[in-house]
């Protein structure tokens, strides 16, 4: 890559940090304006049309990234298990919620636009979340089959993962809210709580599975 592809590579990527970064600032994501955007990265507005056709097409680009972070966090989540099938369940929990702290912006982008967004952009995270509930069953099936238990209905592993995939992003904003406050007692206090229910509602769920396969949950 020449000097000058690697410098449009970071102008491009450049804007669509800024967008990410505008769209979780209290607004959607179609409230953001093109001329925010390349004022936040010290660019003309006419320079936006070098790298995107419309703020559309970069919303797009920037879910797709979002969705690869997903993915690369949901692959490393599942190796903590494929290398110890007897971890217990709740033991990526504190992974998760540490990566949620490292990237919040990702996950409010996600949340928000999820339900707010345009038509073409709620789609397509739609169509990406669908992307991780089936990958993710597919894990489920893979580590039931490590612990060697009786292989499961693949219907009943996607209902699993869907409840666990839409589930997440509730944790992982009411994590970040959390997270927002000012560090003292309290926030300690509060975040404790909220780890403590998380590790409730993950045992409920899988305690109901137990009828049917065993799982370690502790």
């Amino acid at each position: 890559m020449s000097i000058r592809d690697e410098r449009k590579q970071q102008s491009r990527q450049a804007l669509l940090d800024a967008a990410l970064r505008l769209s979780v600032s209290g607004r959607s994501f179609s409230a953001v304006s093109l001329r925010e955007i390349t004022r936040e990265v010290g660019l003309v507005p006419a320079a936006f049309y070098r790298h995107f056709q419309n703020t559309e097409q970069l919303a797009e680009e920037l879910v797709d990234q979002v969705a690869l972070h997903f993915k690369s966090l949901q692959h490393q989540f599942h190796q903590i298990y494929f290398r110890d099938p007897k971890s217990s369940i709740l033991h990526g929990l504190d992974y998760f919620l540490l990566a949620v702290e490292q990237h919040p912006e990702i996950w409010m982008f996600i949340i928000a636009e999820r339900w707010g967004g345009s038509d073409k952009l709620r789609q397509a995270i739609a169509r990406e979340i669908d992307f991780l509930i089936h990958d993710f069953s597919q894990a489920l099936i893979r580590l039931d089959h490590l612990r060697q238990y009786t292989c499961p209905d693949p219907e009943e592993c996607y209902q699993l993962a869907s409840v666990l995939i839409n589930l997440s992003f509730t944790w992982a904003m009411t994590w970040i809210t959390v997270n927002q406050h000012h560090c003292t007692a309290s926030q300690q206090q509060e975040k404790t709580l909220l780890h403590e229910q998380i590790v409730k509602q993950i045992k409920l769920i899988f305690r109901g599975r137990s009828q049917a396969t065993p799982v370690v949950t502790a």
